[in-house]
């Protein structure tokens, strides 16, 4: 079977790429921007760009339920525009469907989050087209392997919801 894709933003894109990493099912990931205004974005230069990760996950292993489950287990969805240190639009929490399914999918994530009553404030996550996926630079890609004490605000809150 073909793999999959899926498209998410949760704050700094190197945390959530090092926990993604290890969950079973994915195959790949990347960091990048999407969800903005300009083609070909740089880190200096990604206006209304989210910083967001590209999951490539095998469907026979894994499943887009699965990704959104775990990241609201591992950011805080109920801050707008920021994760712990990181303030500004880059570092929205946001949902980039690629379809129907998949928003319909995120709709109800979102919904079994808000009723678990975890959070003290609604989810304020955002569910938005998926466009386009733009690679970050080299340096960033795999950041927090190449550097084990790099920054991160990312880890795992809850258990599943």
């Amino acid at each position: 079977m073909n793999n999959k894709k899926a498209y998410i933003a949760g704050g700094c894109f190197w945390g959530m790429e090092e926990l993604f990493r290890k969950q079973p099912g994915i195959v790949d990931t990347h960091v990048g921007y999407t969800g903005g205004e300009n083609t070909n974005p740089t880190y200096e230069n990604h206006p209304g760009h989210a910083e967001a990760i590209e999951i490539i996950y095998n469907p026979e292993k894994t499943n887009f339920e699965k990704i959104l489950n775990y990241f609201f287990c591992i950011h805080d969805p109920t801050t707008i525009n920021r994760q712990g240190n990181d303030i500004g639009t880059s570092y929205r929490s946001a949902i980039f469907y690629q379809n129907d399914q998949e928003k319909k999918e995120a709709e109800l994530m979102i919904q079994r989050v808000n009723d678990s009553g975890r959070w003290q404030q609604p989810v304020v996550t955002t569910l938005e087209a998926f466009d386009t996926f733009y690679k970050a630079e080299d340096y960033h890609q795999d950041y927090l392997q190449k550097n084990p004490g790099g920054y991160t605000c990312h880890f795992v809150r809850f258990g599943s919801y």
